[in-house]
């Protein structure tokens, strides 16, 4: 396959989480490259990471970008178990079929409940086969205020919409800063057409029982961790956000002397989506640099 291929086709991937659940994936670049892995936020898909990606995989990165249990193309889980140790679990499961080592290890980037997942990684059995981490706009003690708009938006409409354009409608409210897309095509990755109704890819559970869990406790387990890391660390903040503050960012500065901070101007909390050359730029520099060292 050439490289223009990897840019316009990448490879679809299928493999198996904790408990077999089965987990979609699309595989950008070189078989023998290093390796890049990448996590999306709730309520996203990995084609939130397409044009990332591919210029990564251009670059000679092989590039796995991964759709969370419950979403995008994704099983949902049967017991409803979308737990963070069971996300951590499904990562150390897919490390395993894409032959992570402490000799071949990979880099891992995450937005928002992916990069949640990543950072608890890393302070797991298995973390060590985590060169490097990327988080995008989630830090150990987000914003009250920012992650219950994140939950209103996702728990809202769980019984679909009459049409696609009635949810790019809802889109368009939870995210106002964005200019709204001429087309709604891009929008149909992100739904699913039952019985003559649309309903979001994700699956509603994830926000309750089991896929809730205590926020005192989670920071307390990302702090943990974070105290910990000693591989390079990149953070992403979209200056707009209302999920990390300059404030959070520079608590999370302090507990992780070491790592970077590139900051999006215009891009909130959704940083790849709003200005994804911006943040493609950004992550690929340092996952460059990362593996040139």
């Amino acid at each position: 396959m050439s490289n223009a291929n990897y840019l316009l086709e990448p490879a679809r991937l299928r493999l198996r989480g904790a408990g077999g659940i089965e987990l979609a994936a699309d595989h950008f670049g070189p078989e023998d490259g290093p390796l890049v892995v990448f996590l999306h936020g709730g309520g996203q898909t990995r084609h939130s990471w397409k044009q990332t990606g591919a210029k990564l995989g251009l670059a000679g990165m092989r590039v796995v970008t991964l759709d969370a249990r419950g979403h995008g193309d994704s099983e949902w889980a049967p017991d409803g178990d979308y737990s963070r140790a069971t996300m951590v679990a499904d990562l150390m499961a897919v490390f395993d079929q894409l032959g992570v080592t402490l000799d071949a290890p990979a880099v891992v980037v995450g937005a928002s409940m992916g990069g949640m997942t990543g950072l608890v990684a890393t302070a797991g059995p298995g973390g060590d086969r985590i060169a490097a981490l990327v988080l995008v706009d989630i830090v150990t003690r987000p914003e009250a205020e920012g992650v219950e708009r994140i939950i209103d938006f996702l728990s809202r409409h769980r019984d679909g919409f009459d049409t696609v354009a009635e949810a790019a409608d809802a889109v368009a409210a939870y995210m106002p800063h964005r200019p709204r897309p001429k087309s709604t095509d891009g929008l149909l990755r992100n739904l699913r057409e039952r019985d003559g109704r649309w309903y979001w890819h994700w699956d509603p559970d994830m926000l309750s029982g089991r896929g809730g869990g205590d926020p005192v406790q989670m920071a307390e387990t990302m702090e943990a961790a974070a105290r910990e890391l000693t591989i390079p660390l990149l953070l992403v903040r979209g200056m707009r956000s209302d999920v990390v503050s300059p404030e959070g960012a520079a608590a999370f500065l302090e507990l992780v002397p070491h790592a970077e901070l590139v900051e999006i101007g215009g891009a909130a909390h959704t940083a790849a989506g709003d200005d994804n050359d911006a943040f493609t730029d950004a992550v690929a520099d340092f996952v460059l640099r990362t593996n040139t060292r």
